[in-house]
């Protein structure tokens, strides 16, 4: 069995142990010690990493009670070796982690949420609960949580005797046997064996990223401590940004926003009105019965199409409407009546690296290669 240092202190980033067992496994060597303070993957919580002697600790598993550490370099079987800590990554794991048991609390204490599955990825934390939530609940979470960080008081871990553990009351994702560890954060109490922080005040800030319905209830994405701080500072950086371009101060963006749309409402409809007097002007000098293909200059995708089919409209044959647009030129496909011209999207893809489609009346699509004269020639001599 090996004395599992980070049970008791967590703030350990040093320590010195003995090597038990040293033997080759898969990715290099497996390891083991009479104590670590390297606390193996498990609970949603990645494991350490850092150093022993002079190797460095890639993986650290347990089998709940034996713990062993993969290293790339074998290490000699009964000396004493120092291990140390990447203390940045564990103090990040113990942040997520305290954070996640306080807001967890909160939503089972507000919403008798529970908490179905949890993880410490990258750069959030997943948290997958049990029920659905709205915003408005989870806002309230949230401040609630943030409330019991601002309350710095003490987390506790212990293993209760048996019939002290009997009397008391914790959250736990399964049932369990024999000694279970209890964690007390920010008013929550339940069983973990993950690695935690001192005191509430430790975690800094706690911020719900984004939510989705997942399965029976919600699937959040959580930062917390320096995470919360840098997303926090990116939004903030991106709103500001964003109020540059908008010509408004961080606050006012949604009806800055709203009166941008608004105005590229009106715009879109100004358009489609000079696009449909286009399409009536080009359809009034059409040759009845002729197959088309026309340059028009300055139009979108959409005005392609409504020239193109007031063309074919008008003259009863296939018509192509080009612009410049994609990686060369844009084109339109009408069909004459009852006309189906999908093969003829195809060979004109085919001929100038074209990508597009459409239905048997209407195709649309951009050429990478080839001029407008070369594509009408190609075109006249493919009509049906």
């Amino acid at each position: 069995m090996t004395q599992k240092i980070y049970e008791t202190d967590s703030y350990v980033q040093s320590f010195t142990a003995r090597v038990l067992q040293c033997s080759p496994a898969p990715g290099g060597f497996a390891v083991v010690l009479d104590r670590t303070a390297f606390f193996p993957e498990g609970g949603g919580q990645p494991c350490d990493t850092g150093t022993l002697g002079g190797a460095r600790v890639l993986a650290v598993s347990t089998d709940g009670e034996t713990v062993t550490h993969t290293t790339d370099a074998p290490l000699p079987e009964g000396t004493e070796v120092t291990g140390c800590l990447n203390w940045a990554v564990r103090l990040d794991a113990m942040q997520q982690h305290t954070g996640e048991h306080i807001l967890s609390g909160t939503l089972h204490r507000l919403f008798g949420a529970e908490n179905v599955g949890f993880h410490i990825g990258s750069p959030y934390v997943r948290m997958d609960t049990s029920i659905p939530l709205t915003a408005t609940q989870l806002a309230e979470a949230e401040a609630a949580a943030n409330a019991a960080v601002r309350a710095d008081t003490p987390v506790r871990c212990w293993v209760p005797d048996p019939e002290a553990l009997a009397r008391t009351e914790y959250r736990s994702k399964k049932a369990l046997e024999g000694p279970v560890r209890l964690v007390e954060a920010g008013g929550d109490r339940c069983a973990c064996c993950g690695t935690h922080l001192a005191r509430t005040g430790e975690v800094g800030l706690i911020k719900i990223i984004s939510y989705a319905h997942y399965k029976t209830g919600m699937r959040l994405a959580v930062a917390f401590g320096q995470r919360a701080y840098d997303a926090a500072a990116a939004c903030w950086a991106d709103a500001e940004a964003a109020g540059r371009l908008l010509s408004a101060p961080v606050g006012t963006l949604t009806p800055a926003l709203a009166r941008l749309q608004a105005g590229e409402a009106a715009l879109k409809a100004r358009l489609a009105a000079l696009q449909n007097t286009l399409a009536d002007a080009y359809a009034a000098a059409a040759v009845p019965g002729a197959p088309a293909v026309l340059w028009v200059d300055g139009a979108d995708g959409d005005g392609l199409r409504r020239v193109a089919m007031s063309i074919t409209a008008k003259t009863g044959a296939p018509c192509c409407t080009l612009a410049p647009g994609g990686q060369g030129l844009a084109y339109a496909l009408a069909a004459a009546p009852g006309g189906d011209l999908r093969e003829t999207c195809k060979a004109l893809n085919t001929a100038f690296q074209g990508r597009g489609g459409g239905k048997p009346a209407f195709c649309q699509g951009s050429l990478a290669d080839g001029s407008f004269e070369q594509v009408k020639a190609f075109l006249l001599k493919a009509f049906p």
